[in-house]
């Protein structure tokens, strides 16, 4: 059995995982069934809860998705910076009515969730925050899972395509939520721009490339399709659909036009999101130092989404987040893969001049 390449969708268009509210097993039934790739998010979740995604979508769909796994973090991070931050935030927690949460490190149960690849065999297994070693990824190959590591640099890309990736996916410096790349404490901030960042992984390795960052309509998915990707991965854009788990305050804040920045405040990973009171009071103090950052900070950023408070929750969002819009999944793929289709005979047209 072949495994699956992004060639071989129907319309070229991905579903970002959207961990922590926003991925549903709707969202990404709805995106498979249009002809797209759905991608059920395993971060945060235990494996009992994931194994419960994976049915709801088969359930609902016979078209293949993929599933997301957070690869386990580096060592620990340095307890005195962690113990420093929580002491800022401790009046941040006051205020919401709740109290800050066990700054612990894990690998969010990798080996559990692996143990579920393997016996529920997605279409796909994609892997954020690292590459797993060749002999994990020859593992889930041989039982006819497609393996697509998250790449921010060519260094990675070429790290990933040597353990034996199916597939890249992209991830330019102006995609919302967290920076996908191996070492958050070694990154730079800025990061590198998504059309750069394909040239350069382009010229380095000859894997299909799935590209993300960024991008929000036909004219964006034709623009990274002629750049040299076989498809896009879009994550605002789908963040108020109907299906998407989204928060009402994230929604809201979505649909303005709002600055983003790039933050560890609210993870202690590297991440963009919209600006708000939190980010501004908080980033310039907050360690690298995931997950302990994300544990600590949980209980009161539950507690804000259930007040209403957009000011102190994480908004993650790309950088063209106010072109996001409000229709059902499966449509708005579609309409998505129409205009690029558009876009991409008007290119033509304008290099045959």
């Amino acid at each position: 059995m072949e495994r699956f390449s992004p060639d071989r969708l129907e319309l070229p268009i991905v579903q970002a995982p959207l961990a922590g509210g926003p991925s549903t097993p709707a969202l990404a039934a709805a995106v498979s069934g249009a002809g797209g790739l759905g991608f059920v998010a395993a971060g945060y979740k235990t494996a009992e809860v994931l194994a419960e995604d994976v049915a709801a979508v088969r359930s609902a769909t016979d078209a293949p998705f993929g599933v997301n796994v957070f690869a386990p973090p580096g060592a620990a991070a340095d307890r005195d910076l962690v113990a420093r931050y929580a002491a800022r935030l401790i009046g941040e927690a006051e205020r919401q009515g709740a109290i800050l949460g066990d700054p612990r490190s894990d690998d969010d149960a990798f080996g559990d969730k692996l143990a579920l690849l393997h016996d529920a065999k997605p279409a796909v297994a994609s892997f954020t925050f690292g590459c797993p070693p060749a002999e994990t990824i020859q593992a889930l190959q041989r039982d006819d899972v497609a393996v697509w590591v998250t790449v921010t640099t060519p260094a990675e890309a070429r790290q990933a395509a040597d353990a034996g990736a199916d597939a890249l996916v992209v991830q330019g410096a102006e995609a919302g939520g967290h920076r996908g790349g191996f070492d958050d404490a070694g990154a730079g901030r800025a990061g590198i721009g998504l059309l750069a960042l394909l040239q350069l992984v382009r010229a380095e390795v000859k894997l299909p490339l799935v590209a993300t960052g960024g991008i929000m309509t036909g004219a964006g998915i034709a623009a990274v399709l002629a750049a040299g990707a076989a498809a896009a991965q879009l994550g605002s854009a789908l963040m108020l659909t109907p299906e998407a788990g989204t928060s009402a305050p994230h929604r809201a804040a979505l649909e303005r036009e709002a600055e983003t920045a790039l933050t560890r405040a609210f993870s202690g990973r590297t991440a963009r999101g919209i600006v708000n009171r939190f980010l501004r009071e908080h980033d310039a103090e907050a360690p690298s130092a995931y997950p302990e950052v994300h544990h600590l900070t949980a209980p009161l950023r539950k507690a804000a989404r259930e007040r209403g408070d957009g000011d102190a929750i994480n908004l993650w969002a790309g950088q063209a987040h106010q072109l996001a819009q409000a229709k059902p999944a499966g449509e708005l793929v579609r309409q998505l893969a129409a205009d690029a289709r558009a876009a991409l005979r008007v290119t033509a047209e304008r290099a045959g001049r």
